[in-house]
């Protein structure tokens, strides 16, 4: 067993790895049971669910990550030390193995007793809280976890899963098969070909030979916690900002909860580099810091997530309402909240789909920013999401041309924004300009734009390109159940007249409230509601506000 040192994490002033002082060691107490531990006593392992938290009284505890070969070495609890990190708030699965380094005795607490008392006593409440996030954030810097990802840049489908694994907050380990010097070493191990690229480990022990990520959030047990067969509450589909922000207000009010979601938790605002205009940040907030907390609040107050799962149908002859999913199981539910959001629309070029992942992309993080270092790039937009995709990728790119296909940027667009575009000497604005050509071998070599003033057409050499064009709403599985407008999007409160509630047959003799659908008890809010503004402030908003209708619906049922 390797047992390298975490050196970072072993440093005595973490502040990720307290202890315990005797006064709080006091008041956890009476949650627990006390244990007599062996050494070498195996605790739990990577892949365990419902784990204990256990705090040492006397002897100490390793903390193992699953690694080649073996286990590494992550942290040893001492005396007052504990265990557990986020996977204790969202209830996955373990990413770790906890054994005993030294006999002794340790507290033993449930996962029921935790939630327990971490719900009566605020200050132990927010002490764990921030503790096992600033773990995940240690887990998360380090590539520490039960992952390792071996792919390659050329390759689509790792960008996929990076993007996947880095916006679902799971630490992994990225071996890149282009550089590394072990890889073919470890390709060999595995007995993996080419086209079988890229390989997930988990926990030590499961291959995954070019996975969705359905099967890799299955073998991370990402989605282990939710119980298929209730009948909930309330389902929101869509975990962007107003999704969860309809979780956190459901869950802390009392309400069995679950969000299902697509891709990752944040939505299109997960994917921005910096949010200046949200109240309470005066400095600004990356868009996956903002879900990444939101997340934390609707777990911890209950609320189950479900990733890599689609909504493909809902059930809406009678109540309690189904939610059909791609996997192939229906979740039953009182009330919905439709959060699903909106899509880039693609751009109408030929080899638009050889060269997605391969220099073509749909968000800017920092994952693509990597790609782009000291390049030339293209962003064609002229919302919030393209001009903060071109002011985060200048910090890092040569130059950022910025196509725009009308005269002006988006009246949506911030005066922040649009001052910070025009005056970055990196970002070359290109009004009424669209992308009409993109080649390349491989990759995404040459980009050919046209100027519509004067049908000039001209080619650069220009290896990144990104997509943040008007959006289409996700709304097809819902034709036939709700009441849409033109484009797609949900009509709700007013925008639905007496002759649409009547073809949509509405059943009470209420109108609908507003955000409600054509069906009772069913809601949308965010990008995929007619009518809806474009600004994160808004979205939360309509998200809590929502829940406050959800409780009149429920009673009415």
């Amino acid at each position: 067993m390797s047992t390298a040192p975490f050196a970072n994490v072993l440093d005595p002033g973490n502040l990720a790895f307290p202890r315990l002082t005797p006064e709080q060691l006091e008041r956890v107490r009476p949650y627990g049971k006390l244990r007599h531990v062996t050494a070498g006593e195996v605790l739990f392992d990577a892949g365990d669910s419902g784990i204990p938290v256990f705090v040492v009284l006397s002897g100490s505890m390793n903390i193992l990550q699953p690694a080649l070969p073996g286990y590494q070495l992550l942290v040893t609890h001492r005396e007052g030390g504990f265990s557990g990190e986020y996977t204790m708030i969202s209830g996955q699965h373990a990413m770790v193995r906890g054994e005993v380094a030294e006999a002794g005795e340790f507290l033993e607490i449930s996962i029921e007793n935790f939630r327990s008392m971490i719900a009566k006593d605020a200050e132990l409440s927010e002490l764990f809280m921030r503790i096992f996030i600033l773990r995940r954030l240690e887990l998360i810097a380090h590539g520490a976890g039960n992952a390792v990802l071996l792919g390659s840049s050329h390759s689509p489908a790792t960008l996929r899963l990076r993007e996947f694994l880095s916006r679902n907050g799971h630490p992994y380990q990225y071996v890149d098969l282009d550089t590394d010097a072990r890889s073919q070493a470890m390709l060999d191990q595995f007995q993996v070909t080419v086209d079988e690229i890229p390989v997930v480990i988990c926990n030590g022990r499961n291959i995954l030979r070019n996975p969705t990520p359905a099967q890799l959030a299955d073998c991370l047990g990402l989605n282990a916690n939710v119980d298929e067969s209730l009948v909930r509450d309330l389902i929101v589909v869509g975990a962007g900002p107003s999704g969860l922000a309809a979780a956190v207000y459901a869950a802390s009010e009392g309400l069995n909860v679950l969000v299902i979601e697509a891709a990752a938790p944040g939505g299109q605002a997960g994917s921005s580099s910096r949010i200046e205009n949200y109240l309470g940040f005066p400095t600004g907030i990356s868009g996956n810091d903002l879900t990444g907390r939101a997340l934390a609040q609707a777990q911890k107050f209950g609320a189950n997530m479900m990733v890599a799962r689609q909504a493909t149908r809902l059930c809406c002859d009678r109540r309690p309402y189904q939610v059909q999913l791609d996997q192939g199981a229906a979740l039953s539910t009182r009330a919905i909240v439709l959060a699903a959001g909106a899509q880039y629309n693609r751009l109408p070029i030929a080899n638009l789909e050889k060269f997605e992942g391969l220099g073509i992309y749909y968000g800017a993080t920092k994952i693509e920013s990597q790609f782009c270092s000291n390049e030339n790039i293209i962003v064609v937009g002229g919302g919030n999401s393209a001009g903060q995709a071109a002011v985060f990728l200048s910090e890092s790119a040569n130059k950022v041309y910025m196509l725009v296909r009308s005269s002006e940027l988006s009246s949506t667009m911030s005066r922040y924004l649009i001052r910070r575009i025009e005056e970055n000497p990196k970002i070359e604005l290109h009004y009424q300009t669209e992308v009409v050509g993109a080649d390349g071998s491989d990759h995404l070599e040459r980009v050919t734009w046209k100027d519509k003033k004067t049908g000039e057409t001209s080619t650069h050499d220009v290896r990144h390109l990104f997509i943040m064009t008007g959006a289409s709403p996700r709304t097809e599985w819902l034709r036939g159940c709700l009441a849409l407008d033109d484009k797609g999007f949900v009509k709700t409160g007013y925008d639905l007249d007496r002759l649409t509630l009547r073809e949509m047959a509405w059943p009470l003799s209420r109108p609908p409230q507003i955000l409600e659908t054509s069906l009772p008890g069913v809601f949308a809010v965010g990008d995929i509601r007619s009518g809806n503004v474009k600004r994160v402030a808004s979205a939360v908003g309509e998200g809590s506000i929502a829940i406050h209708l959800v409780h009149r619906a429920l009673a009415e049922f």
